[in-house]
């Protein structure tokens, strides 16, 4: 059989989408699996053992309108899938999956799309399932008749091998990283929107104190839309950090978090595959529901500060960004303590 699963666009949802993906697999053992996935999502997903294939769907360049996505509906048509998963809830991916002629297209019957499904699965109403996102996705599987129960584990993991993790230690070491110190991780950004962003003002002060504090490297990771923010973070920063802001891929974070010791962010994909490389992680939490998108590990502190219009899932605050503005560096100091202290007695 051969199976045709069109992932989530963003890298955080990527990575709770991860059970489902491992049971698809678990199901189907024999199955040739592609996962059809814009190109960062499908890096997220390269060397995990979950599919055969690996899809990039590029609508910026080779994909882009009307005749790139019909290039890409005759791409997947010789390939003959029998079924597609639709992961992604858009009109898009159930449209592309009827052009390519897959005869069974499974997915959630929302955005006007039920009538180009054979399996049109009902959205689960609020209370039906667990909060987490990851349920889900599971759900999908489950209403399909693919999965019995719902998976319910305390960890969602990432595989980085051996050779990418001591790449990733010689590139910090080219970038200034010291051997045998500590090395604390701040992703500062998220491409949802500002409102998950805690002011860089705030990160700076908080870095400041835990260097002087530890003598930790901090290593600031962004992509070229946070610059802005990560440039702010250094302008306030006492010794300069190891700031690879632009100079990472998205197929470079699990290997190069994977060489720290801690992360500190915002709700965000760098936050999701931290926890997934089993990095400890510090969280803080403003206009989204940590009941919904908190990192699945055990390793991990959420920061929140609710007032009354917390949780509003908006990307850009129209008031006064109370939700994070209530969060202190006090409140994140504190929070990182216990994950620095287990760090440095692992390390004695």
């Amino acid at each position: 059989m051969k199976i045709l699963i069109r992932a989530t666009n963003w890298v955080g949802d990527a990575i709770m989408a991860v059970p489902a993906l491992r049971a698809v697999r678990c199901r189907f053992p024999e199955a040739e699996i592609a996962i059809l996935a814009r190109p960062y999502v499908a890096d997220v997903y390269r060397d995990q053992g979950i599919s055969n294939q690996l899809i990039a769907y590029d609508s910026r360049s080779k994909h882009s309108g009307m005749f790139g996505r019909e290039r890409l509906v005759a791409e997947l048509r010789t390939m003959r899938f029998d079924v597609a998963l639709l992961l992604q809830n858009a009109f898009d991916a159930a449209w592309l999956a009827w052009r390519a002629k897959v005869p069974e297209r499974i997915g959630y019957a929302r955005d006007g799309r039920a009538f180009l499904l054979t399996h049109a699965v009902p959205v689960p109403k609020s209370n039906e399932i667990p909060p987490h996102e990851k349920f889900y996705y599971l759900e999908l599987l489950r209403r399909a008749g693919w999965i019995d129960s719902l998976w319910d584990g305390p960890i969602i993991t990432l595989y980085v091998s051996e050779q990418n993790r001591r790449s990733a230690a010689e590139f910090l070491a080219a970038s200034g990283a010291r051997q045998n110190a500590l090395r604390i991780a701040i992703g500062a950004g998220a491409s949802y929107g500002s409102a998950k962003c805690w002011p860089p003002s705030r990160f700076a002060e908080l870095a400041n104190r835990l260097q002087a504090q530890t003598d930790a490297d901090v290593i600031l990771f962004g992509t070229a839309s946070e610059a802005a923010v990560t440039r702010a973070i250094c302008s306030e920063l006492r010794r300069p950090p190891i700031d690879l802001t632009e100079k990472t891929a998205i197929a470079d974070l699990p290997p190069l978090l994977s060489q720290c010791h801690l992360f500190i962010g915002n709700d965000s994909g760098a936050m999701h595959i931290a926890a997934a490389v089993g990095l400890p992680v510090v969280a803080v939490f403003g206009p989204t529901d940590p009941q919904g998108t908190a990192p699945v590990t055990p390793r991990s502190t959420i920061v929140q500060q609710k007032p009354y219009c917390s949780p509003c899932f908006l990307r850009h605050c129209p008031t006064d960004h109370r939700c994070m503005l209530s969060v202190t560096p006090d409140m994140v100091e504190a929070a990182t303590k216990p994950w620095l202290r287990a760090a440095e007695a692992q390390r004695a």
